[in-house]
């Protein structure tokens, strides 16, 4: 990712910040509606696990400039999510679900620059996670 991506993605997280119980709530809505499926993933209250997400997602944001310190959490999130049952292809599920969040929470700052940050910024932290996944010795 390049400077510039990293700043528009920790900006507009900053707009999206003090709606993030609702947006998260959002995701979630949005997530299950593309693949009801998915659902069956969860087993706590979703109310719960949306706060989790959108804490993680401020935790990563925060991050993308010190990839270093972010790296191994990401690796343990991806590892943990094999063990829930995650496929690869849940993660583009999830992309989609987190693009539409962040436009309704964004609305008009949603602009082209930062759908591409974001995409960059996930893209990023998605492909982490599934190498990890993909580590036999992560999944525990």
């Amino acid at each position: 990712m390049t400077p510039a991506q990293i700043a528009e993605v920790k900006q507009s997280f900053a707009l999206v910040a003090p709606i993030a119980d609702q947006a998260g709530l959002l995701f979630y809505q949005r997530l299950f509606e593309i693949d009801p499926t998915l659902r069956a993933l969860f087993k706590g209250d979703i109310e719960t696990q949306s706060k989790k997400l959108m804490q993680m997602i401020a935790v990563a944001v925060n991050g993308l400039d010190q990839l270093d310190t972010i790296v191994p959490a990401v690796r343990a999130l991806g590892a943990r999510h094999a063990g829930y049952g995650v496929t690869d292809a849940h993660y583009d599920t999830v992309a989609v679900a987190l693009l539409w969040t962040l436009e309704q929470g964004l609305g008009e700052a949603f602009t082209t620059a930062t759908r591409d940050a974001w995409i960059e910024a996930y893209l990023l932290l998605a492909g982490t996670m599934k190498a990890a996944a993909r580590e036999p010795a992560l999944q525990s």
